[in-house]
C-alpha cells in the first residue's frame, strides 16, 4: 500500500510514522525546518504508549512521489481549493482522498441518497466548485480525527491523547478501500473503525468545536474556562442544541446529548483550542468548515439558528480584524 501524506503537520506526520511503522510504504510532503529535520532524523514520535522513530520518504515536491493508493489530507480545510498543484501528481486511477478535516467537508452531500439536499454543493467550503474541482467528490474518504498531537519541535510530534480515526464513505456501508486502510492503521497502532454513518461521528466531533473553537478564540479562554463560566456554558448549550436540530435536518442522526458533551469538554481542563492556538501564533482560523458551513446547512434546510449565525459573525469580524494590515 502506497500512503501520501499531504501536510505533514502534527496530525498527518504522527499518522504517517504510525502507518510506516505497520508497514506501509509512505511518502511525507511538508516544508520549512519540519521538512529538513525529518529528512535528517525521521519523525520522532514521543508518546504516553511508548516512543518510536519512523523514516519515511520526505520530500517537498509531490511529483517525487507519483500515484499512490491514498492521499491522507493534513491541510487546514480551507487550503483545499488551492491544493490542486500538490494533489494531482499522487493520483492515479483510483486514488482515495483521506480528508482528515474539522468541520463540514465539500463532500457532505455526496452519496446522501433519498435526502432532498443530495448532490448540493455547500458553498462554504466548497465556493464556485474550487474545492471539488481539484479533489474529487468520488475520491473522498471520510475521516474524523479523534487525536491529539503537537509538533514539539521540527521533526518531533508529540502525541497527547487519542489514537482514533474514523473512517467512512460518503455513501455509507463499509467498501474495500476503507476496510484496506482500517487494517494498515491498525497495523501502525492506531484505532480506525469504519464507520457506516460517518455523519453521525462528524457532527458529534462538530458539537464541540462548532461552540469551543469561536468562543475560545472570541474569549481567549480554555476548555475548563468556558465550561466553569455559567453564562458562557449556557450559550455553548444553546449553540450545540442548534447544532443537533441542523444534523437531524441534513441527514445525521448524532447520539449524544448536550450535557454529556459539555462534560467530555470539561474534563480537558485548560486546553486552548486549535482555533484560539491559530489565532495567538498569527493565522487565519478554520472557520469556514467549523462554523460557516454549519449556519449555511441551517439556512438550506430552514432551522432557526440565531445563536450560531451570531457568533459566526463575531468570529468573521475577528479573523479580519486579526489578520488585516494595520492602516496609517
Amino acid at each position: 500500500m502506497r500512503v501520501a501524506v499531504l501536510g505533514a503537520g502534527a496530525i498527518g506526520a504522527y499518522v504517517g510514522a504510525a502507518l510506516h511503522r505497520g508497514g506501509a510504504d509512505v511518502h511525507l510532503v511538508a516544508r520549512g525546518p519540519h521538512l529538513a529535520a525529518m529528512r535528517e532524523h525521521g519523525v520522532r514520535v514521543l508518546s504516553p504508549r511508548g516512543d518510536f522513530t519512523a523514516r519515511p520518504h520526505v520530500t517537498d515536491d509531490p511529483a517525487e512521489v507519483g500515484p499512490v493508493d491514498y492521499v491522507f489530507l493534513g491541510l487546514k480545510a480551507h487550503s483545499y481549493p488551492g491544493c490542486g498543484p500538490l494533489v494531482a501528481p499522487l493520483l492515479g486511477p483510483e486514488t482515495a482522498l483521506v480528508a482528515a478535516q474539522n468541520g463540514i467537508p465539500w463532500w457532505y452531500f455526496h452519496g446522501l441518497d433519498g435526502h432532498p439536499l443530495a448532490g448540493r454543493r455547500v458553498e462554504t467550503v466548497d465556493p464556485g466548485g474550487a474545492t471539488s474541482a481539484v479533489l474529487a467528490v468520488e475520491r473522498a474518504v471520510g475521516c474524523v480525527v479523534y487525536c491529539s498531537t503537537v509538533i514539539e519541535e521540527p521533526g518531533v510530534i508529540r502525541h497527547l491523547e487519542g489514537t482514533r480515526f474514523s473512517l467512512g464513505e460518503p455513501a455509507g456501508g463499509r467498501s474495500a478501500r476503507c476496510l484496506a486502510l482500517a487494517e494498515a492503521m491498525v497495523a501502525g497502532g492506531l484505532k480506525a473503525p469504519v464507520e457506516p454513518n460517518l455523519r453521525d461521528d462528524i457532527w458529534v466531533k462538530l458539537m464541540g468545536n462548532v461552540a469551543f473553537n469561536p468562543l475560545s478564540a472570541l474569549t481567549r479562554a480554555t476548555m475548563a474556562q468556558m465550561c466553569e463560566h455559567d453564562d458562557t456554558r449556557a450559550l455553548v448549550a444553546t449553540m450545540m442544541t442548534e447544532t443537533l436540530a441542523i444534523a437531524r435536518a441534513a441527514g445525521a442522526d448524532p447520539q449524544v446529548s448536550v450535557a454529556k458533551r459539555i462534560d467530555g469538554a470539561w474534563r480537558v481542563g485548560h486546553h486552548k483550542t486549535s482555533m484560539l492556538q491559530d489565532l495567538e501564533a498569527g493565522k487565519p482560523l478554520e472557520i469556514d468548515a467549523i462554523i460557516g458551513a454549519v449556519v449555511e446547512l441551517a439556512a438550506l434546510t430552514g432551522v432557526p439558528a440565531p445563536a450560531l449565525r451570531h457568533v459566526h459573525a463575531a468570529i468573521g469580524l475577528l479573523n479580519h480584524t486579526a489578520t488585516a494590515v494595520p492602516v496609517g
